[in-house]
């Protein structure tokens, strides 16, 4: 699905990710774009669908939701906050939740795609 507003991409990610369409996901990035798998880990370009492939593995459900954005000459500032249910390594339900901060920037087709992703940026010290 391309992104036409910066405010479609968190139901484009969330509907990605409920389907487990792992090139959908990886469509939503650009080529050397950064993503935090998880607190302390970074990956960027090709990392980013190793990152995800295994994550899709524990079929997770993902509800986001945009709670401002900040727009200013084709970049945008995003924050969401998320929460999501999966299943862990050992086979039981996992529920973790989160606030996200990511930047995204226009294409020249007009579509959007992310330059940096972290579902973890807000975190107790």
């Amino acid at each position: 699905m391309a992104v036409k507003r910066p405010q479609d991409m968190a139901r484009a990610w969330q509907e990605a990710l409920n389907r487990g369409d792992l090139e959908e996901l990886v469509a939503l990035y650009e080529p050397n774009a950064t993503l935090i798998p998880q607190p302390g880990r970074t990956v960027t370009g090709p990392g980013i669908r190793e990152a995800l492939g295994p994550f899709l593995a524990t079929k997770p459900r993902i509800s986001l939701r945009s709670t401002n954005i900040i727009e200013c000459d084709g970049i945008a500032l995003i924050y969401g906050a998320w929460t999501m249910q999966g299943t862990g390594p050992d086979g039981q339900p996992v529920e973790m939740q989160g606030q996200s901060t990511e930047v995204l920037r226009r294409q020249a087709d007009g579509t959007w795609r992310y330059l940096i992703d972290d579902p973890y940026s807000v975190r107790e010290a």
